[in-house]
C-alpha cells in the first residue's frame, strides 16, 4: 500500500530539514513524498535538492507561488499517487519512525476509510518540551457540532475519498481544515478509527496556534463551515471545546513539571 506524505512549505529553511528527516528514518518504505513549495527565496529549495538523491524516485516536489496553504494542499492531492494520503507540515515532523508503518497497518482493512490518532506540541527551546498534548481519543462525529475535530496531522484517509467529496475549501482562511473534516466525517460519514499513537511533533507558532486573533478567526471560521454544510451550531456550543482545550494544556503542563 503506497502512501504519499504531502509537505507544504514557503520559507521553511530553518525547520524543513527536521521534517525530510523524520519521513526518511521511517521504517516503512512504500511511500512517495510530495514537497509543494510557495517560491521559497530563503534556501529551503537548496535543502529539499539535497535530499532528492535520498528518496530516488519516491520525493517529487515542485515550487511555484499558490493561493495560501490549503490551495498548495489541494495541489498536492492532485498530484497524489498513493491509495492514502496525509499531510506533514514544514515545521513538524514524525514522532516516531515506526508512524507509516503502523498506518499502513491500520488502513489495510478495507473497511477503513480513514484513520487519526494524537500529536503533541513542543517549544522552541533546547530541548525542547511539550506544551499540550493534542489527543484525539474522546473525538466522536456529534462533537464536531462543538468544534472538536481529529487532530489533522495525524489524520491519514484513502485518496478515494477526496476525489469523491472533495479537497480544502480555499476560501476559508485558517479553518479549511476543520470544514473539510466536518464535510468528510460529519456529513458524509466516512468510516474512520481512531489510533492510539502519537503521530506528529507540532512546534508552536503555526496559524492555527498563533494567539488570540487567530482563535477569533477559527471560531468566525467554524460558525460559517456550519452554514456552509447546513449544521446547527452556536457560540455556546463552541465554548465547550474551548473549557476542553485549556484543561488539556493544564494536564500537558502538569505532567511535563513532574517528569
Amino acid at each position: 500500500m503506497k502512501i504519499t506524505i504531502i509537505t507544504v512549505s514557503f520559507n521553511s529553511a530553518k525547520t524543513i530539514k527536521d521534517t525530510i528527516e523524520s519521513v526518511r528514518s521511517q521504517t516503512y518504505q512504500d511511500f512517495e513524498y510530495l514537497i509543494v513549495d510557495g517560491g521559497s527565496k530563503d534556501g529551503t529549495l537548496n535543502i529539499i535538492r539535497q535530499y532528492e538523491s535520498c528518496f530516488g524516485q519516491r520525493l517529487r516536489w515542485i515550487s511555484e507561488p499558490d493561493k495560501g496553504i490549503y490551495d498548495a494542499m489541494n495541489k498536492g492531492i492532485r498530484l497524489a499517487s498513493g491509495e492514502v494520503v496525509g499531510i506533514l507540515n514544514s515545521d513538524d515532523y514524525f514522532t516516531s519512525n515506526s508512524v507509516l508503518e503502523q498506518i499502513a497497518e491500520a488502513m489495510s482493512d478495507p473497511d477503513i476509510d480513514a484513520i487519526y490518532g494524537d500529536v503533541h506540541y513542543v517549544s522552541n527551546d533546547q530541548p525542547p518540551h511539550c506544551t499540550r498534548y493534542y489527543s484525539s481519543r474522546i473525538f466522536r462525529r456529534n462533537l464536531m457540532r462543538f468544534g472538536f475535530m481529529p487532530a489533522h496531522p495525524s489524520f491519514y484517509c484513502r485518496r478515494t475519498i477526496y476525489e469523491k467529496y472533495g479537497g480544502f475549501d480555499t476560501s476559508f482562511r485558517i479553518a479549511a481544515d476543520f470544514e473539510n473534516l466536518l464535510r468528510l466525517i460529519f456529513i458524509n460519514r466516512i468510516r474512520t478509527r481512531y489510533i492510539p499513537l502519537d503521530f506528529v511533533t507540532m512546534r508552536t507558532g503555526g496559524a492555527s496556534s498563533s494567539g488570540m486573533i487567530s482563535h477569533r478567526q477559527i471560531l468566525k471560521e467554524h460558525m460559517a463551515a456550519y452554514k456552509q454544510n447546513h449544521i446547527y451550531s452556536n457560540l455556546l456550543f463552541e465554548g465547550i471545546r474551548y473549557a476542553y482545550k485549556i484543561g488539556e494544556i493544564l494536564v500537558s503542563k502538569i505532567f511535563h513539571d513532574k517528569k
